[in-house]
């Protein structure tokens, strides 16, 4: 090794590490793959422990007993995530048939302007229902498969939620827990690297759903006043893919155009693109540096990579974790640089959230 220059020695030595954190990474998602009845619940609790937290706390601090704070936060956020359900589905069921009636129409209309194009949009139309029977007899096949994922999914769920009540009352035993794993002396260290990570977790998952009901309120709006079916079917559709930053938006936003266009004609649609934008502008240059501005900021590159990364790995499930677990590394390595460019940090860190 030593006949080689300097820069070889350095660039050999890199790629080594790179290869055995790639390798770490790889072993590590594929047992998080093996264990996913175990690992999902408990990122999807931690997601959920950091979006409640500020509500348990202030439950807390009016003198509210930590179990039954913990509680009535997770009774909340049941229903909550019941009626936004509730709310989608019932859009969509009163609202299917004319959908595709308008649907139909629309396709038409793109035929007499569009001639052959048109033509076929307007048979794709008109073979939606048996296309869709197809699609169902096909997944009717599958039932039993179906019925397992259905009952897996929901023993997640439950799982998940019962974790979140833990998590939000035995969060000071969870701190205990991190300093006594902590080896030698690091413990100082170890607590603040994990307080920083949930911190930048709790951020964005705060800062991201605040702007997500601001979307779909004003999309919603902008859609009841166009009179475009489904309207609030549609805003919760734009609530859920604001957390999925970039693609979320830009697919619910899509949809909501393209329904609009089906139903209202060219006019409604470009009005109604022009509300997508008009809210799109507002949170990238108003909302996002608003209320994210204390949090975790990446680049929008790596928010991407982030979302692709996650899609390969886990879905439609790893594009939901993927960009608040990277806000976590992010936060990770930003305490981590602070003390390393500080120098030894002082031995003494605030106690426990009460």
């Amino acid at each position: 090794m030593h006949v080689l220059p300097e820069p070889v020695r350095r660039l050999a030595a890199w790629c080594a590490v790179l290869l055995l954190v790639a390798g770490v990474g790889w072993i590590g998602a594929r047992l998080c793959a093996e264990l996913r009845t175990a690992v999902v619940p408990v990122l999807l609790a931690l997601l959920g422990t950091a979006l409640l937290g500020p509500l348990h706390r202030r439950l807390v601090a009016r003198g509210v007993q930590r179990s039954l704070a913990a509680g009535l936060t997770c009774v909340a956020v049941v229903a909550v995530v019941g009626g936004a359900v509730y709310i989608v589905v019932a859009a969509l069921v009163d609202t299917g048939d004319h959908i595709l009636a308008a649907l139909r129409e629309g396709a038409r209309a793109v035929a007499r302007h569009f001639g052959a194009a048109g033509t076929g949009l307007d048979d794709l139309a008109a073979n939606a229902r048996e296309l869709l029977g197809k699609f169902g007899g096909t997944a009717a096949s599958n039932v039993i498969s179906g019925v397992s994922v259905v009952g897996e999914s929901l023993a997640m769920a439950v799982l998940a939620l019962l974790l979140v009540f833990f998590f939000l009352r035995d969060s000071p035993r969870a701190v205990k827990g991190i300093r006594s794993l902590a080896p030698g002396g690091t413990a100082d260290t170890l607590e603040a690297i994990a307080r920083r990570a949930f911190e930048a977790v709790e951020g964005f998952m705060r800062g991201t759903t605040l702007i997500a009901l601001i979307d779909a309120l004003c999309i919603t709006v902008g859609l009841l006043v166009l009179r475009v079916p489904g309207a609030i079917g549609l805003g919760a559709l734009v609530f859920v893919g604001a957390y999925i930053p970039y693609l979320g938006a830009f697919i619910s936003g899509a949809v909501a155009v393209l329904v609009a266009l089906a139903d209202r004609g060219l006019v409604i649609a470009l009005w109604a693109l022009g509300v997508v934008l008009a809210v799109q502008v507002l949170e990238g240059h108003v909302l996002q540096p608003m209320i994210q501005s204390r949090t975790v900021q990446m680049h929008p590159a790596a928010v991407l990579l982030a979302i692709t990364a996650g899609a390969s790995v886990a879905g439609i499930l790893g594009m939901l974790l993927a960009v608040p677990l990277t806000a976590a590394g992010f936060g990770v390595l930003h305490e981590l640089r602070t003390r390393y460019e500080s120098g030894p940090a002082p031995d003494t860190v605030p106690g426990p959230d009460s």
